[in-house]
């Protein structure tokens, strides 16, 4: 994953952990004028760190407001997706892995304040709120909303995207229990919040 920087267009890409966004940013890469790949924290860089370090930079660079676009998963596909991702062979025995523990476990692991490392991935609504609580993204789009999302870049960029299927997750039916479904809707509530906001 990475951010991408479109100058002309005044566009930049949030790179969203997990939200299948991958084939798309290499689609766009080359039509980029700016890619980041490295450092992580750079390249991951979430709304506020964005609006801190990068935007100010581009507004002395070229005297614009870049726009800001992103996209957004519902929280249980993502947790899900990040559950699949880190139940791969070569993570078994290590702390990060999935492999001996249920979808629900981690689940429950991950609603607490500090969850262990197997379940330590983040929040979609830091990534993309700002301090407020409000969304900081211009354009937000959800992952079950990318012919959407296709049709804006295509759109504003002005490109024709071909889209293989890249860094996709093992197959397996996860399913989470009612209680546990709620305990993540009253707990993560943010995360459900900046889901809605996005586009559908």
């Amino acid at each position: 994953m990475e951010l991408l920087v479109f100058w002309k267009e005044a566009l930049v890409f949030l790179a969203v952990p997990k939200t299948g966004t991958t084939a798309i940013e290499g689609a766009l890469a080359p039509r980029a004028a700016m890619v980041l790949r490295d450092p992580p924290h750079l390249k991951h860089s979430p709304v506020y760190r964005y609006r801190r370090f990068l935007a100010p930079f581009f507004a002395q660079a070229g005297g614009q407001e870049m726009e800001t676009v992103a996209v957004v998963r519902h929280p249980v596909d993502w947790l899900g997706s990040w559950y699949r991702y880190r139940h791969r062979d070569d993570l078994v025995g290590h702390p990060n892995s999935t492999r001996d523990v249920s979808f629900d476990d981690f689940v429950g692991e991950y609603v607490k304040g500090k969850p262990a490392a197997f379940a330590a991935v983040g929040s979609q609504a830091k990534f993309l709120n700002n301090a407020d609580g409000t969304v900081g993204v211009d354009h937000l789009f959800r992952y079950d909303a990318q012919p959407r999302l296709i049709a804006f870049l295509q759109d504003r960029l002005k490109v024709r995207l071909e889209l293989p299927q890249l860094n996709v997750s093992p197959r397996m039916e996860l399913t989470l229990s009612p209680p546990m479904r709620d305990k993540l809707e009253r707990k993560c509530a943010d995360e459900f919040a900046v889901w809605e906001a996005g586009q559908g």
